[in-house]
């Protein structure tokens, strides 16, 4: 592409959609305060991706308490599959959607909240972006799930939400793994590189967002290069 206003050459550049919810969105633990663009997961990756020649637009679509297919009772908007499609339809053309959800899944709300139950949201979530309605000769993007870290003993005032949560989530490595086996799409599991904070058990220290994003940008670095260079 070229820009005239410059005079030089735009390279064209990978289109990453992130799909998810407050781990993603960066809200710092126990607070409701946001990190920098700069300094949370999505942000960190764009800018390792970057750094290592390919170039990236990371689109973040974030809601706290997103869940993947749920409703939530008390706060209108977090069922996940609710407008997933139009959010294709918005983005596209896209390189590659990351799918980040499931810890919302285990709050005592709703009476499917089990691992096996979070792995089949996913699953309806896949299922519903390879149906979405994008444009004719739009590429159909490669999927990357990405399965949450364990919720460990919830701290203040997210703890009622999440009571039982560190039992309910057991398993749910291998459930994320089942699933994206019968699917066809890349896992990449955040349990074997971060942790959730101390500080609430669920959310991500900012450490720990500069940690995932380059763990991440090491996984997604062969699923761009493998693609043709986009050329939107």
């Amino acid at each position: 592409m070229f820009d005239s206003k410059a005079g030089k050459l735009i390279h064209c550049m990978y289109r990453i959609l992130v799909y998810g919810d407050s781990l993603s969105w960066g809200i710092v633990p126990n607070k409701r305060e946001r990190l920098q663009f700069a300094n949370r997961w999505p942000g960190v990756m764009e800018g390792s991706l970057s750094t290592s020649g390919i170039p990236v637009r990371v689109i973040e679509n974030c809601l706290n308490g997103r869940r993947t297919v749920w409703e939530d009772p008390f706060k209108a908007g977090r069922n996940g599959l609710t407008g997933l499609a139009q959010v294709m339809e918005i983005n596209a053309p896209l390189s590659l959607i990351i799918l980040f959800l499931g810890s919302n899944d285990f709050q005592f709300s709703h009476p499917y909240n089990d691992a096996w139950s979070a792995a089949q949201g996913i699953t309806t979530l896949v299922n519903e972006i390879r149906r979405a309605p994008i444009e004719p000769g739009m590429p159909v993007p490669p999927i990357l799930l990405i399965c949450p870290p364990r919720v460990r003993s919830p701290k203040g005032e997210i703890a009622p939400k999440f009571r039982g949560a560190e039992e309910r989530s057991a398993g749910l490595g291998e459930a994320y793994a089942q699933a994206a086996s019968a699917l066809g799409c890349t896992l990449f599991d955040a349990e074997n590189v971060t942790t959730t904070s101390p500080h609430d058990g669920v959310h991500l220290d900012a450490d720990q967002h500069v940690k995932l994003g380059k763990a991440i940008a090491e996984a997604v670095n062969p699923i761009l290069r493998a693609q043709k260079q986009p050329d939107f």
